[in-house]
């Protein structure tokens, strides 16, 4: 999978300090995360039902 036109976002709660962050990018059917102070290091790259199933574990 080529993430490399990925578009990556992070939290509107970053600010633009840099700091510790994730960045998430989509396509169809996964979700890929990503260390914001290494772009270029190891993605994790997850389906979306998973995905969705962890934000609602970790919202609980």
């Amino acid at each position: 999978m080529d993430l490399n036109t990925a578009t990556w976002r992070k939290s509107s709660y970053s600010g633009n300090t840099g700091g510790e962050c994730v960045e998430l990018a989509s396509a169809p059917g996964i979700v890929a995360v990503r260390d914001s102070k290494d772009p270029e290091g190891a993605k994790l790259v997850v389906g979306r039902a998973e995905f969705a199933a962890l934000v609602v574990t970790l919202k609980r």
